[in-house]
């Protein structure tokens, strides 16, 4: 019978969810290159640890060290791209995050011993470095649609923990090297990595279905509003109040924070802040407020499909949808039409 490593099974689940991030974007994976860019590391790390774990090929290793180091940089460039108002390849200083990657392949030719805590280091370098974007809260990703805010962060929120645990699980290796000769590290490498490559990869795919592509330029700016001043903030929420219902901004579903702020020309800290003081609310369920209310009416005065109506108040995922809609009105779509209609008809 022929054997096939378990992380062959992953690299194929990996491979299907970079066919579906193709699949759903018009340019393909160029909308999101750094989340492609990570899931493809992803599965060139499993099939390198089913061919060391699996067929005993102890030749991969130096690669695996080097892959091991990109996978964190990637994994932290992926959502800082998305916690940013403009692309992060603008700055120069973007590019020092090539050092740890340059540093592991120089010391594998001059001095491999440190290999090993300089991974360790990088691994929890950069998962402080998502826990840190974990604590601007959904907000904080500004390039994230608001459709799809709050998955984004979820999938934050995962990659943080599963870069960090595989620190850990790095350091439980080296123990198990120095006090039993390592007749352990198979079994954590397999699960462990099998694991957490499964949940990074499921975690980029779900984030990078939420991510917009970086806007060139906004047309029609309003007057610039900033500061954290009582009499700031309450313009500026009175500012995006103005803009939802004149020109029903809602309505687009590549809506995101850095767009609105854009329209309004100030930080969009400064929207987050305002939306969060004024309303008691994420600016993904402010804006949603905004596009339930439009759906109702459409539910009630129309007879168009709900899916349609869906797409009309600018969402594009009917998970969303209907998990907003519940939150507001405190059913689904199809009986609140149900009831209003029998309302009309009383």
């Amino acid at each position: 019978m022929i054997f096939i490593p378990l992380p062959f099974v992953e690299t194929l689940f990996l491979l299907t969810l970079l066919l579906q991030m193709h699949r759903r974007s018009d340019d393909g994976l160029r909308d999101q290159p750094l989340f492609a860019l990570l899931i493809g590391a992803y599965a060139m790390q499993s099939v390198l640890i089913g061919l060391r774990w699996g067929y005993g090929i102890s030749a991969v290793l130096p690669f695996q060290a080097v892959l091991a180091t990109v996978i964190a940089t990637l994994a932290f460039l992926s959502f800082y791209d998305l916690a940013s108002e403009g692309s992060i390849f603008r700055t120069w200083t973007t590019w020092r995050h090539c050092l740890p990657t340059a540093t592991v392949v120089l010391l594998r030719i001059v001095w491999p011993e440190p290999v090993g805590l300089v991974i360790i280091l990088v691994f929890l370098g950069y998962g402080a470095a998502l826990t840190w974007l974990c604590l601007t809260g959904p907000d904080g990703l500004v390039s994230s649609r608001l459709d799809g805010a709050l998955r984004s962060y979820r999938s934050l929120q995962l990659t943080a923990a599963a870069v960090l645990m595989s620190a850990v699980a790095d350091i439980a290796i080296s123990l198990d090297f120095s006090w039993s000769d390592g007749s352990h590290a198979g079994e954590v490498v397999a699960v462990g990595n099998v694991l957490a490559l499964l949940a990074l990869g499921a975690a980029a795919s779900v984030a990078s279905s939420g991510a917009t592509v970086h806007d060139r330029g906004e047309t029609e700016p309003t007057a610039a509003i900033a500061g954290s001043a009582p009499e700031d903030v309450a313009a500026t929420a009175a500012a995006v109040d103005a803009l939802m219902r004149t020109k029903a901004l809602y309505r687009d579903t590549e809506l995101n924070l850095g767009r609105l702020a854009r329209k309004l020309n100030c930080p969009a800290r400064s929207v987050s802040i305002a939306i969060n003081r004024v309303h008691g609310a994420s600016v993904s369920q402010y804006v949603n407020n905004f596009r339930i209310a439009e759906a109702c009416r459409l539910l009630s005065e129309t007879d168009a499909p709900v899916t349609s109506i869906m797409f009309d108040a600018g969402f594009l995922s009917k998970s969303n949808f209907n998990r907003e809609f519940l939150r507001i009105t405190g059913t689904s779509p199809t009986l609140w039409r149900s009831k209003n209609h029998a309302a009309l008809m009383a």
